[in-house]
């Protein structure tokens, strides 16, 4: 049976639920159960704090879960990222006072506060930066340098309004960019994490493409595939009227209006679009 962790609170937790939900998993209905058994699916969920996940991953007691890669990266355990699931996306940014640093070579023998010290420090070092000191703190951390707790921090950023509000500016390149991911232990049988594999990318797949048919004259077919490469190829069919053609293919979901508007634009007609549940690809 694959035992699987999965968040419990937190912003990864529902998201998370969600795509197991969609991958064809049972998951919890009340909040306070900690282990649930999917029998029909040969697997075992543990509802874990996600700051731990990667940790019992790389111990072997689960053998795979889902995490944010910021947290994998600074638990500092043996589990090791396996798929990237789209959702829970962040980016990690060093920021101080105002005008005081403008690169990160700046930051050699400063104090750091950070949610994330294992994650800052391996940053730093990789590029022969010593700071001082790497504070870790909870929460609140662009408080700490107006606090005299540290002279820089590393945080998650947003829009920035919150920095400029505690009259901080980020600088330097991106620690991170994070997301959700599943993470495995280095040494995990991939065999055994196939079938959740080939689920969960199927939702990607479901998440980022939608079907479109459509009717193009036959002699605009090649125009029409053109926009409509699809993931791998179109699927064309005759239509009673010789001079037809009928279309099915897949598009990416963000791009649905555009690509209407151009086989319009060429002489297709009867454009519609489905939602996909499920797929594989």
């Amino acid at each position: 049976m694959l035992r699987i962790a999965v968040p419990n609170k937190g912003s990864l937790s529902e998201p998370a639920s969600q795509m197991l939900r969609e991958a064809g998993y049972r998951q919890r209905r009340d909040s306070r159960e900690l282990v649930l058994t999917d029998v029909d699916n040969d697997v075992e969920f543990f509802f874990l704090r996600p700051r731990d996940i990667a940790v019992y991953v790389g111990s072997g007691t689960v053998d795979v879960g889902i995490t944010g890669r910021d947290l994998l990266l600074d638990s500092d355990s043996k589990a090791v990222e396996h798929l990237a699931l789209g959702f829970a996306r962040s980016t990690f940014r060093f920021a101080a006072p105002a005008g005081e640093y403008t690169s990160i070579e700046d930051a050699d023998g400063k104090r750091i506060a950070t949610s994330y010290p294992v994650l800052a420090l391996n940053y730093l070092r990789d590029r022969g930066i010593t700071p001082a000191k790497v504070v870790r703190l909870d929460g609140a951390v662009e408080t700490a340098t107006r606090l005299g707790v540290a002279d820089i921090i590393a945080d998650v950023v947003e829009t920035g309004t919150t920095l400029r509000a505690a009259g901080l500016e980020i600088f330097g390149e991106p620690l991170l960019q994070s997301e959700a991911v599943l993470v495995r232990a280095a040494d995990a049988d991939d065999d055994k994490l196939a079938v959740l594999t080939r689920r969960l990318q199927g939702v990607l797949t479901a998440r980022r493409y939608v079907l479109m048919d459509y009717d193009v004259p036959t002699e605009l077919l090649d125009k029409a595939a053109a926009i409509t490469p699809g993931y791998e190829s179109p699927t064309v069919s005759d239509l009673h009227d010789a001079g037809w053609k009928a279309v099915r293919v897949m598009i990416p979901r963000d791009q649905v209006n555009s690509i209407m508007d151009a086989l319009y634009d060429i002489g297709a007609r009867a454009i519609l679009v489905t939602q996909i549940l499920a797929s594989r690809v």
